[in-house]
């Protein structure tokens, strides 16, 4: 239908080269919408008799109603396919004149704004459930001591309440992210033509509240060639997925028999064809595999508008697959995650006994020499260095059943003033729970800390939420009043 110049049939392998029907049903509904607003705002400018709005609406709420009813064999996308629908629909003389000002170029990425925003509203909504669940189960476990790690080596106590607030913070700043994209992913290009406006009257702005936005994207050749919100976007995904696939990296390790600190619910877990006793955590597997992809999909689209020239060029028509790619991905890991965190088994005692062998206590004691001896940091580090070598060396006794020969030669060989009885007392007296009442730093695992954490994270994503739901309404209420005009018209 747009070959006007041309004098020859497309190619048919041409045809299928160019053609994005494959990705554009995604799409469709918000063709239908933009359209809509697009001809009302014709008909109030002047552009479109009554009855001619009338026929065009009509068309189009056929296609919204039943959109198999669209053929899209033979076209290159759905935006040609859609048109020419509402034309042997509404007729040439009503349904030509529906792209009256505008191109494909600000159609398609209005499109894609549109879908975009509410894949943000959605991935938000998500988010905001699986940190309430991060945050619900470390509720459960304050004092549920266990070591913690660096380099996959025991290296602190903590707990798995710290451990989960951990993540819950991370996927925080990825709610702030999508937050601040949602700004400017949510500014309408209808209206900005194929890149340099156009020369009948038409009302952007109009256009723009009828469909939910929050403004326009002022420069036309900005509207139609620019993809850095779409980037920004598929960028956060790809830090959030990053994120989730530490955490199921974490379970994995953890759901082991060797370590048995978590068990994975049965209904997150698969098994083996062969092995009739495993239980294998493939679920969080893939979702280390998908974080790949959704890297993948962003360094596609970067790779795709690195270097364009100015305005629109049909390249960008292949960023939507990944961004398509990257939404659908990130919200199913997003969803796998809470479900898995929300009905895992925790084995407290095996991580309190893990905790209670464990020489992560180490540089609880050391602090407490600095602490009550006033001895410098470097000293007390050698000690207990010394001491753990010692009790490694005795088929990796815990620190606290060394005996106090044990504690006066080391302490003899490194020639300080130590009385070995008030060394022993603090060994002794360090328990998981000792350890970490010690804490008082900002942030760290000590209880009254864990507290605030929670207290600070449930308000913070209780905030989102709400705003998350208003976010969602404030669209859906302009798609009804939309719906709502398009009535009034029809009727009249």
């Amino acid at each position: 239908m747009y070959r006007s110049r041309p004098k020859d049939k497309l190619d048919d392998h041409v045809l299928r080269f160019l053609s994005s029907m494959q990705h554009d049903q995604s799409i469709l509904y918000y063709d239908i919408l933009g359209s809509e607003a697009h001809s009302i705002m014709l008909h109030e400018m002047g552009h479109l008799t009554s009855d001619e709005l009338k026929k065009i609406l009509s068309a189009l709420e056929d296609a919204k109603k039943n959109p198999d009813k669209i053929e899209t064999e033979g076209f290159e996308d759905i935006h040609e396919a859609l048109e020419v629908f509402v034309i042997k629909k509404a007729g040439m003389d009503a349904g030509g004149k529906m792209h009256t000002a505008r191109s494909r170029n600000d159609q398609v990425v209005l499109d894609i704004r549109m879908k975009v925003r509410d894949d943000i509203n959605d991935v938000c909504a998500a988010l905001a459930s699986l940190i309430e669940g991060l945050v619900q189960r470390a509720q459960e476990s304050k004092q549920s001591p266990m070591p913690m790690y660096t380099h996959l080596q025991q290296a602190q106590i903590g707990t798995f309440s710290h451990f989960l607030l951990s993540y819950a913070y991370a996927l925080m700043r990825d709610m702030e992210r999508l937050y601040l994209v949602y700004q400017r992913v949510n500014q309408s290009p209808l209206g900005a033509c194929a890149i340099g406006g156009s020369s009948i009257s038409i009302d952007r702005k109009k256009t723009a509240i009828l469909l939910g936005f929050d403004s326009i994207v002022r420069n036309s050749i900005d509207a139609t060639s620019s993809r850095d919100a779409f980037l920004e976007y598929a960028a956060t995904l790809a830090i959030m997925t990053s994120t989730l696939g530490r955490i199921a990296e974490d379970f994995i390790i953890w759901s082991t028999t060797e370590f048995g600190y978590i068990e994975l619910a049965d209904r997150y877990s698969s098994t083996s064809s062969a092995m009739p006793q495993k239980k294998n955590p493939d679920p969080l597997e893939l979702i280390r595999a998908k974080a790949a992809i959704v890297t993948s999909n962003l360094v596609s689209m970067l790779g795709i508008v690195k270097a364009l020239p100015s305005g629109y060029s049909r390249d960008l028509q292949d960023i939507k697959p990944s961004l398509l790619s990257a939404s659908a991905t990130t919200l199913d890991a997003i969803k796998v995650i809470d479900g898995t965190v929300r009905s895992l088994k925790v084995n407290k005692e095996k991580m309190r006994q893990a905790a209670s062998t464990s020489y992560a206590i180490a540089l609880d004691i050391a602090e407490q020499l600095v602490i009550e001896k006033k001895m410098p940091f470097r000293a007390a580090h050698k000690i207990l260095g010394a001491l753990v070598e010692r009790a490694a060396s005795k088929d990796n006794f815990p620190l606290a059943k060394l005996q106090l020969s044990d504690i006066a030669s080391v302490l003899k060989a490194q020639k300080l003033n130590v009385k070995p009885d008030e060394l022993m007392k603090i060994i002794r007296d360090m328990t998981p729970e000792k350890s970490l009442q010690t804490r008082k730093s900002v942030g760290s695992p000590n209880l009254r800390e864990q507290e605030e954490m929670i207290k600070s994270l449930s308000q913070g994503v209780s905030n989102y939420k709400i705003g998350i739901q208003r976010r969602t309404k404030m669209v859906q209420g302009s798609f009804d009043n939309l719906g709502r005009i398009v009535m009034k018209y029809l009727q009249s």
